[in-house]
């Protein structure tokens, strides 16, 4: 018995006796029981037990299907897909599609997972990843003519995500350069790139999104920064997450497949209008030192123009954070 088996039987939130699930499973009782406990053990899930009941979910749980997300998928981003894994758990999505291109993978395959268990963003940060609780995917592309042509991609991936957010009736998101979401001021999401092959010709880019779809309390308490989920900023009213799956690659797959062509100049003016920082007071910190200016948003490469007493200059991506001056 496993996760894949057990929690769709459980997933409506309605209690379930331990002797149906074990007809229907054809195990014991007692397998059962052990399994249910193993269950909330590895997945931390809320499972209640309730004698004379059997077991439930409380609120149920809303469980990724392949299915369900291509069927929601407009004509042109099913074309442009040539693979959609839905995983169990991984370790990371990312690291799992790189692991795809090394051997070869096809563009327009896609990772999302019910879990990861070393969840990466920016910098080699943690990005906290319980199970059936948010949303982490990966996208690989192929792009031709290297990585000067890929610059401010993770930008326009943010104005992606944005709409596909809006379509899924979250309003009010923000970005912050170079590849944060947030809301109120809190992150909400991240996006993380990571490319492999010539860094001067044809090239491989794996683009990562991590969404706060539903976050536990019990793994929020992992979370180091101020942070909000699609559950606080919608009132309860959730999209599913098979939706908000599809919605992202409506996005997200024409864009990979046309921005070498449109370059960022093409989403500039959209992500200037979602700018969470323009006109503020700004310190980046860098490895070398800090800048402080005022953020004056970005140029046509995706470059953030910082204004200082000695003029307006280019700052580009890389170890930088941006926060909010004192």
């Amino acid at each position: 018995m496993s996760k894949s088996t057990l929690l769709p039987l459980l997933a409506d939130g309605e209690f379930r006796s331990g002797q149906e699930l074990a007809d229907v499973l054809g195990v014991s009782r007692t397998a059962v029981w052990k399994q249910v406990n193993r269950l909330a053990e590895e997945s931390g899930i809320e499972i209640e037990s309730v004698k004379g009941k059997g077991y439930r979910i409380p609120g149920g749980i809303d469980l990724l299907s392949a299915d369900g997300v291509l069927d929601a998928l407009a004509p042109r981003p099913l074309s442009l897909l040539s693979r959609l894994a839905v995983l169990d758990s991984v370790d990371s999505t990312n690291a799992e599609v790189l692991r795809w291109a090394q051997e070869g993978g096809a563009p327009g395959m896609v990772c999302t997972a019910e879990q990861q268990t070393v969840g990466r963003g920016r910098r080699g940060r943690q990005w906290v990843s319980p199970y059936a609780s948010n949303l982490y995917l990966s996208l690989l592309w192929e792009f031709s003519q290297g990585a000067a042509a890929l610059e401010g991609l993770s930008l326009a991936v943010g104005v992606a995500v944005a709409r596909a957010l809006r379509a899924c009736g979250a309003a009010a998101v923000q970005l912050k350069w170079p590849n944060d979401v947030l809301h109120d001021g809190r992150k909400l999401g991240g996006i993380l790139l990571e490319m492999s092959g010539d860094a001067a010709g044809s090239c491989r880019v794996v683009v990562g999104v991590g969404l706060n779809v539903a976050m536990p309390a019990t793994a929020a308490n992992a979370i180091d920064q101020a942070w909000t989920d699609l559950k606080t900023i919608s009132a309860g009213e959730l999209p599913g997450r098979n939706r908000l799956l599809a919605e992202l690659l409506n996005e997200l797959l024409p864009l990979v497949a046309d921005f070498e062509q449109q370059g960022f100049k093409h989403w500039r003016e959209e992500w200037m209008a979602l700018d969470a920082f323009d006109g503020a007071p700004v310190v980046l910190h860098t490895g070398s030192g800090e800048l402080a200016g005022i953020a004056r948003g970005v140029d046509q490469r995706g470059a953030l123009q910082l204004e200082s007493t000695t003029g307006v200059q280019s700052v580009y991506g890389g170890e930088i954070s941006l926060r909010a001056a004192q």
